[in-house]
């Protein structure tokens, strides 16, 4: 099976060439593809003939969103539509990677496959739905993949920023009313693979660890494991402005897949490395 993965270099696209490496795997990134030009996007994997396209490239820095809003809109949602067109001609099957931060984050008890309404509180979210959109309309064979919180190794990531401060300082006040799902980018990768080796149905997944938590929650969870010895204090998104809004509650809820092991134990793998 002939395999396009975009966004090679990135933290998960980095876990994706590991678990795609038994097939006809070719690795792109920014240097061979820019998905934000059309007639590049179309004239170079018409050439190549993928039967599955991979997009793991994205514009994830949330806070820069806001002020750049038109490359978020290029590149999460213009770029996923050319794609999703492209592989519509060809026969292809996309897989694309989307985000809890589509949803308002009011709904505390959580986000189905089937939860309709998107309504994201930020630009990043707004780009996001975008690119589900057009995927969406275009008639395409996708897997639309949401997931969150996602660390791992070969990218910026809470937990390493966590351990890094944790060692640093005596005391550490962390937000204690967002409610996410953090999620390990090696067990999404294993996830998508099976996806694909299964054959699952067309359409919209939510993968992430099982269980959910606050950042302050998490953090803590980081610190016990890594035997840090620092003092958090738990406190509200308003005690730290930024520039992005974020979803209260953007847990998403998985029901169409088997459930992946506890964010828990993915995090102690994780931090064991």
């Amino acid at each position: 099976m002939k395999v396009l993965l975009i966004g090679s270099h990135g933290m998960l696209g980095q876990e994706l060439v590991q678990v795609f490496i038994d097939q006809d795997l070719v690795a792109w990134d920014t240097e061979e593809i820019d998905i934000t030009n059309k007639d590049q996007v179309l004239r170079k994997i018409k050439a190549l003939k993928p039967q599955v396209i991979i997009n793991a490239a994205a514009y994830t820095a949330v806070d820069d969103c806001e002020e750049k809003q038109e490359l978020a809109l290029a590149v999460n949602g213009e770029g996923p539509g050319y794609l999703a067109e492209i592989a519509k001609e060809i026969q292809a099957k996309l897989i694309h990677y989307s985000t809890d931060y589509i949803f308002s984050g009011e709904k505390d008890d959580g986000y189905d496959e089937e939860y309709s309404i998107v309504d994201p509180v930020n630009v990043y979210g707004e780009s996001k739905a975008v690119g589900e959109a057009k995927i969406k309309a275009s008639g395409c064979e996708y897997y639309i993949i949401r997931t969150a919180w996602l660390y791992g190794s070969g990218g910026n990531n809470f937990v390493d920023t966590m351990i890094k401060l944790g060692i640093d300082k005596d005391e550490l006040k962390i937000v204690n009313d967002q409610h996410g799902c953090p999620t390990y980018a090696v067990d999404l990768a294993m996830t998508t693979k099976k996806m694909v080796d299964e054959k699952k149905a067309t359409g919209i997944y939510h993968v992430t660890n099982s269980g959910h938590c606050t950042w302050c929650e998490f953090a803590q969870e980081i610190f016990k494991l890594k035997n840090i010895l620092v003092k958090v204090i738990p406190c509200a998104s308003a005690e730290f402005p930024r520039p992005a809004k974020r979803p209260k509650y953007s847990i998403l809820l998985n029901t169409k897949l088997a459930k992946i092991r506890p964010w828990q134990e993915a995090l102690k793998e994780y931090l064991e490395k």
